[in-house]
């Protein structure tokens, strides 16, 4: 979805042809109301090629416009579906074409995070929410934050809807993680989060084993990855992938870094070009060479 350096934003029905179109009929409407103070036989032509251009111009307006959420409604069939390659290719020219549109920028953003690119989610959404806040953009954009190790920025954007119990799983991720992170307020979250769904009680369960990681409680990450890993076969590859990446860094909170190594490696192969993955792969890449256990003297606590 890389946009191109100069872009003209234009609204989805516009087009060249439909604005000479309007602007004739306005042209002929003024005409013909000269014409009717002058008492021209004329002006009733000229008043009907006036409201037939203005006619025509409003179906064509109308048939792009319809085009134009057609595109949008079938991108978001593919994000629901977890096609995120049909879904960037349907959004992508909408984006080039529309890139001011609070609408093509929330989609676009809903796609592009777990598409693995925070950062121009983050962009997207945050320029999208100054018209919409739906629940889907806050949970994207906080999530966002929290992959970005922005913790300030996912407080902020779970203002929004503090009370919605994905926003806060989302907030729990960021404190527990990210930069500026509260971690106390972090394992709060985590250990009140609902298990409304397998994916949420996956998450939860993972981000509690992060929280005792960072108390160095063995028994608990072990525990509640168990929990997590227990509700798998109800899970996508790319929830699977970004359930390895949290299992990875509470293993690695508790300085087991072999087998912190280890699970990024199998998140890394579950679902390719998805957020779990690209996370998985950062923090691998960021571990500290040789190995630790929960009782080794040597292992360090992560620095986020």
């Amino acid at each position: 979805m890389e946009k191109p350096a100069v872009l003209k934003a234009s609204t989805p029905g516009s087009h060249p042809a439909i604005r000479a179109a309007w602007v004739a009929a306005i042209a002929l409407l003024l005409a013909a109301a000269i014409l009717f103070v002058l008492h021209s036989f004329l002006y009733p032509a000229a008043a009907i090629g006036a409201l037939g251009l203005l006619g025509s111009g409003l179906v064509a307006y109308v048939l792009r416009h319809t085009r134009f959420l057609d595109r949008l409604a079938r991108a978001e069939r593919a994000l629901r579906a977890g096609d995120l390659v049909a879904a960037r290719a349907v959004v992508a020219p909408l984006l080039d074409r529309y890139p001011t549109f609070p609408s093509v920028q929330r989609l676009a953003g809903l796609i592009l995070y777990p598409s693995g690119d925070p950062l121009s989610a983050v962009t997207l959404l945050e320029s999208a929410a100054r018209s919409v806040r739906d629940r889907d953009l806050v949970v994207t954009l906080v999530a966002a934050y929290a992959a970005l190790n922005k913790a300030g920025g996912a407080r902020r954007a779970a203002a929004m809807r503090p009370g919605d119990p994905d926003v806060r799983l989302a907030l729990a991720w960021a404190e527990l993680v990210a930069l500026g992170g509260d971690r106390a307020r972090g394992a709060e979250l985590a250990s009140t989060a609902g298990a409304e769904s397998p994916a949420r009680a996956a998450m939860a369960a993972a981000l509690q084993a992060i929280a005792a990681g960072q108390r160095r409680d063995a028994a608990s990450v072990r525990e509640r990855l168990r929990d997590a890993e227990d509700r798998y076969i109800f899970l996508e590859p790319d929830e699977r992938a970004f359930l390895g990446y949290l299992g990875g860094v509470a293993l690695r909170e508790l300085g087991a870094l072999d087998d912190a190594r280890a699970t990024f490696t199998i998140a890394m192969e579950a679902a390719p070009d998805t957020i779990g993955v690209a996370l998985a792969r950062r923090e691998r890449s960021h571990m500290p060479s040789g190995s630790g256990s929960p009782s080794s003297e040597s292992a360090q606590p992560s620095s986020d």
